[in-house]
C-alpha cells in the first residue's frame, strides 16, 4: 500500500477520533496482509505520539500488544506491555514475567541461538480462537521510541513471544501462519479441554508436535 503523509495524516485523526475502545480489525482486511510501511516521519510528532498513547490505552484488559495495521493504520508502529497476571505456576512454566511498556518504531526482531517453546497463542485480530505457535525461545529486539532514539533489548520467554507476534503483524503475518494446525480451536473449547500449563496434552490427543 502506498499513501502520502497527508492520507496517513488524515487516516491517524480518523482513527483517533472513533470511539473508545476501538474495534480491532479482524482477519482478512487487506491492511493486515501487507507488509507495514517504514516509519520516517510521515506523522507530525504530536500526531505520532497521540496515537501511541492510545495504542497503549487500548491494551489494559484486552490483550498484551497491538500493532499498528490492527486498527488500519499501515505504518510499523507497536506497543507491547504485559503486566503478567498470571497464576505463579504459569508465570514459571511459560516464563512470563511483567513487560514495561515498549513502544516499537519500525522494530527488528533477530533469534538468539537455536531454541525454541510452544504455546498456545491468540490475537486480537483473530478473536475466538487459539492455537499452538512455536516460537524463538530468546530474541535480541531493536527499536526506535517515539523521539526517535535507539533501543535494544534481548528477551526470553513470553516477552519474546510478544515481540514476535507484534513484528509479524507488520510484515503481514498473522499467528495462524505459524501455527499447528491441529491444534486450533475455539476459545471455549481450550478452556474446556486444553487450558493447562503446556499444550503438550494437546499434542498428544490430537496428534501434532512441539517444534
Amino acid at each position: 500500500m502506498t499513501a502520502s503523509p497527508d492520507q496517513l495524516v488524515d487516516l491517524v485523526n480518523a482513527v483517533l477520533a472513533a470511539p473508545r475502545p476501538w474495534s480491532i480489525i479482524q482477519l482478512g482486511q487487506p491492511v493486515l496482509r501487507r507488509p507495514a510501511l517504514r516509519y520516517d516521519g510521515q506523522l507530525p510528532d504530536e500526531l505520532l505520539h497521540r496515537l501511541l498513547d492510545a495504542m497503549r490505552e487500548h491494551l489494559p484488559g484486552r490483550g498484551v500488544g497491538l500493532a499498528a495495521p490492527q486498527i488500519g493504520i499501515p505504518l510499523a508502529l507497536a506497543v507491547v506491555e504485559d503486566p503478567a497476571t498470571v497464576p505463579a505456576e504459569l508465570a514459571e512454566v511459560r516464563e512470563r514475567w511483567p513487560q514495561p511498556l515498549l513502544e516499537l518504531v519500525n522494530p527488528v526482531v533477530t533469534p538468539i541461538g537455536t531454541q525454541r517453546r510452544a504455546f498456545y497463542e491468540g490475537c486480537l485480530s483473530m478473536v475466538g480462537y487459539t492455537a499452538v505457535v512455536s516460537r524463538h525461545h530468546q530474541v535480541r529486539l531493536e527499536r526506535l521510541d517515539r523521539d526517535g532514539t535507539a533501543h535494544t533489548h534481548e528477551l526470553a520467554g513470553w516477552p519474546a513471544r510478544i515481540a514476535q507476534h507484534e513484528t509479524d503483524h507488520l510484515g503481514g503475518v498473522v499467528y495462524l501462519d505459524r501455527a499447528e494446525p491441529r491444534s486450533m480451536c475455539s476459545m471455549d473449547n481450550y478452556e474446556r479441554f486444553w487450558n493447562q500449563p503446556t499444550p503438550a496434552e494437546a499434542a498428544e490427543f490430537l496428534g501434532f508436535t512441539l517444534g
